[in-house]
């Protein structure tokens, strides 16, 4: 079980961090805001692409979308998300439970500049019903995250 990973993570390097389990969905950002009781910009939405021969994770605030425009200028090549079959595979996390930690295998994270105007947010714990409540800065150190600019 993937949330299994995620603890696993935590434990062995020592994180600070604890992995909420919710007793509602939170496999969409509505459905995560309205069963952590915060707005939804303050989920921490983990989108995992193709880039030309390999696979990277993109974590923006909630509400953010990808700007084709600044994704293409930035990473030099049209954003294709994975399916969801390819992103189990790749992260070992389910769609709607993708996070950047306790990962299957290790991927390139980067940070898109919309998560900067918060002091915490939630992203996913590995599951449908998960999530982990980190500040900024956590969320950078831990992830090793290059901060980009993608998104509108």
């Amino acid at each position: 079980m993937s949330i299994e990973s995620v603890r696993k993570q935590f434990q062995e390097q020592k994180l600070n961090l604890e992995v909420l389990e919710l007793n509602h969905s939170s496999a969409t950002v509505e459905l995560a805001a309205e069963a952590i009781g915060v707005e939804p910009n303050r989920i921490a939405k983990t989108m995992a692409f193709r880039v030309k021969d390999h696979e990277i994770l993109i974590i923006s605030k909630g509400n953010a979308r990808i700007d084709n425009r600044k994704y293409k200028d930035y990473f030099n090549a049209k954003a294709k998300m994975l399916k969801a079959d390819e992103v189990l595979e790749i992260t070992g996390h389910p769609v709607g439970g993708v996070c950047p930690f306790g990962l299957e295998n290790p991927l390139a994270i980067y940070l898109d500049e919309s998560l900067k105007e918060f002091d915490y947010v939630y992203p996913a714990g590995g599951s449908p019903n998960s999530a982990v409540k980190t500040t900024i800065e956590q969320l950078e150190e831990v992830t090793k995250g290059i901060w980009v600019d993608v998104c509108k």
